[in-house]
């Protein structure tokens, strides 16, 4: 069996079709296509399922990756680190609020310091395992991240914040209370279209609790969110850190902030390794030195 196979089908298997995969890897479609095909003749197993749409695993091709995953990473961890230099791609799934991460210049900067590292980031707020799909590390709140991982603060603490714009308030008037935002015209968000919209959680007299707005715009875009809510739609709701340049303007006026106290902030997370792939262990020694920017809430 050829093995220079088996990172093709490691390939397919994170990018879920040949198409992606080839472009991933740098070589033609029939070339991972021919490549797997090979690979299930030698091992006399369908490996991958293929329809005119999609590709997906069979029950021994998911059997195979799975084995395969943590002796490859450490292959290509050892391969890294013959001159302990950063470079190679390094995939990290962020999740869409993380805005101390994916404002900009911090990823600007790490760009700038480590030239040969190429930094491919997928933005989104699915909860998976990223080691079973390729990433080298992830970044999400703390509640989500599985206790076998190694995590890394990325900011500080984080806050919620309900906003909406002067207009909106003069409109319709200020809500004093969370149950008032029953009878606004509210903005929310979903993680994906199959799911309820997310109930917004606040805390009175030390006991959390949650209110099920009725929104009148629903979406999985933070941006969508804001822009709507900038356009006098309603009031929203989401990390502090995205709306603060908005409050300090005067574009957005924040509300309820007596029932929205502080929490542990976002982390950096990844495997626990004998050994940290260098252009993994260059991005913590960025993120420790980094100074975020102080978006703290007035008062």
């Amino acid at each position: 069996m050829d093995l220079n196979l088996l990172p093709l089908l490691l390939a397919v298997a994170d990018e879920g079709s040949f198409r992606a995969a080839a472009d991933r890897l740098g070589v033609t479609r029939s070339a991972v296509s021919q490549g797997v095909r090979r690979l299930e003749d030698a091992l006399g197993q369908q490996l991958v399922a293929r329809t005119t749409r999609s590709v997906r695993l069979t029950e021994a091709g998911s059997r195979l990756v799975t084995a395969l995953r943590d002796p490859v990473a450490a292959i290509q961890d050892a391969l890294e680190q013959r001159d302990d230099l950063p470079r190679g791609r390094l995939r990290l799934a962020v999740t869409s609020i993380a805005e101390p991460f994916l404002s900009g210049p911090l990823l600007a900067r790490f760009a700038e310091a480590c030239p040969e590292v190429v930094v491919d980031v997928t933005v989104t707020d699915a909860e998976f395992d990223i080691v079973a799909h390729g990433f080298d590390a992830g970044i999400r709140l703390g509640e989500v991240i599985e206790r076998d991982m190694i995590a890394v603060p990325v900011g500080g603490a984080q806050r919620e914040a309900a906003v909406a714009t002067p207009r909106y308030l003069a409109r319709h008037g200020t809500p004093v209370h969370p149950r008032d935002l029953l009878a606004h015209r509210c903005i929310g968000w979903r993680p994906t279209p199959a799911t309820a919209p997310w109930r917004w959680e606040f805390v009175e007299d030390d006991r959390p609790f949650d209110v099920a707005v009725r929104p009148c715009v629903t979406t999985n875009d933070l941006r969508l969110m804001l822009r709507v809510a900038l356009a006098d739609g309603g009031v929203t709701f989401g990390p502090w850190d995205c709306f603060a340049p908005h409050v300090a303007s005067g574009a957005l006026v924040p509300l309820l902030e007596g029932y929205l106290p502080e929490f542990p902030g976002f982390l950096l997370y990844y495997p626990q390794r004998r050994h940290v792939a260098p252009k993994l262990r260059a991005l913590i020694t960025h993120l420790r030195g980094w100074r975020f920017g102080d978006h703290s809430p007035p008062g």
